[in-house]
Protein backbone atom coordinates (compact mmCIF):
# COMPACT_ATOMS: atom_id res chain seq x y z
CA UNK A 1 0.00 0.00 0.00
CA UNK A 2 1.45 3.33 -0.91
CA UNK A 3 1.64 6.68 1.25
CA UNK A 4 1.57 9.18 -1.88
CA UNK A 5 0.25 12.05 -1.47
CA UNK A 6 -3.21 12.52 -3.04
CA UNK A 7 -3.35 14.53 -6.63
CA UNK A 8 -4.09 18.28 -6.00
CA UNK A 9 -6.69 18.56 -8.92
CA UNK A 10 -7.09 22.36 -9.89
CA UNK A 11 -9.79 24.52 -11.59
CA UNK A 12 -8.15 27.73 -12.70
CA UNK A 13 -5.32 28.76 -10.55
CA UNK A 14 -7.35 27.32 -7.41
CA UNK A 15 -6.77 24.09 -5.95
CA UNK A 16 -9.83 22.10 -4.59
CA UNK A 17 -7.63 21.91 -1.43
CA UNK A 18 -7.13 25.69 -1.30
CA UNK A 19 -11.56 25.83 -1.62
CA UNK A 20 -12.05 23.47 1.14
CA UNK A 21 -9.47 25.14 3.62
CA UNK A 22 -11.71 28.81 2.68
CA UNK A 23 -15.06 27.16 2.88
CA UNK A 24 -13.70 25.88 6.26
CA UNK A 25 -12.69 28.99 7.44
CA UNK A 26 -15.77 30.62 6.54
CA UNK A 27 -17.57 28.24 8.47
CA UNK A 28 -15.48 28.56 11.60
CA UNK A 29 -16.28 32.72 11.23
CA UNK A 30 -20.29 31.76 10.75
CA UNK A 31 -19.85 29.46 13.46
CA UNK A 32 -18.35 32.15 16.10
CA UNK A 33 -20.55 34.74 14.65
CA UNK A 34 -24.07 32.68 15.65
CA UNK A 35 -22.14 32.16 19.12
CA UNK A 36 -21.63 35.79 19.58
CA UNK A 37 -24.84 36.78 19.05
CA UNK A 38 -26.33 33.83 20.66
CA UNK A 39 -24.34 35.18 24.02
CA UNK A 40 -25.21 39.07 23.23
CA UNK A 41 -28.62 38.16 22.96
CA UNK A 42 -29.08 36.12 26.39
CA UNK A 43 -27.31 38.42 27.78
CA UNK A 44 -29.39 41.83 27.01
CA UNK A 45 -32.20 40.38 25.02
CA UNK A 46 -32.80 40.06 21.23
CA UNK A 47 -30.01 42.14 18.98
CA UNK A 48 -31.05 45.09 16.33
CA UNK A 49 -30.79 43.71 13.34
CA UNK A 50 -28.19 46.49 12.05
CA UNK A 51 -26.04 45.17 15.34
CA UNK A 52 -26.29 41.31 13.93
CA UNK A 53 -25.26 41.89 10.32
CA UNK A 54 -22.25 43.63 12.32
CA UNK A 55 -21.29 41.32 14.26
CA UNK A 56 -22.08 38.37 11.40
CA UNK A 57 -19.15 40.66 8.96
CA UNK A 58 -16.26 40.82 11.72
CA UNK A 59 -13.55 38.32 10.92
CA UNK A 60 -12.60 35.05 13.08
CA UNK A 61 -9.89 36.86 15.28
CA UNK A 62 -12.07 40.38 15.89
CA UNK A 63 -14.78 37.81 16.58
CA UNK A 64 -12.64 35.85 18.79
CA UNK A 65 -11.51 39.40 21.07
CA UNK A 66 -15.57 39.95 20.69
CA UNK A 67 -16.41 36.68 22.87
CA UNK A 68 -13.99 37.71 25.41
CA UNK A 69 -14.68 41.08 25.74
CA UNK A 70 -18.73 40.66 25.89
CA UNK A 71 -17.83 38.96 29.45
CA UNK A 72 -17.28 42.60 30.45
CA UNK A 73 -20.41 44.36 29.22
CA UNK A 74 -22.67 45.80 31.27
CA UNK A 75 -25.13 47.11 28.59
CA UNK A 76 -25.70 46.95 25.18
CA UNK A 77 -24.23 50.66 24.82
CA UNK A 78 -21.27 48.27 25.86
CA UNK A 79 -21.46 46.65 22.94
CA UNK A 80 -21.97 49.35 20.65
CA UNK A 81 -19.48 51.22 21.59
CA UNK A 82 -17.27 48.09 21.13
CA UNK A 83 -17.85 47.50 17.27
CA UNK A 84 -17.67 51.17 16.57
CA UNK A 85 -14.09 51.53 18.20
CA UNK A 86 -12.86 48.93 15.89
Amino acid sequence: MSLATPPVYTQGNTSLQGIKEEGRGQGRQQEAANLVIRLLSKRFGELFQEMRSHISSLPLPVLEDLSEALLDFTSIADVQAWLEAR
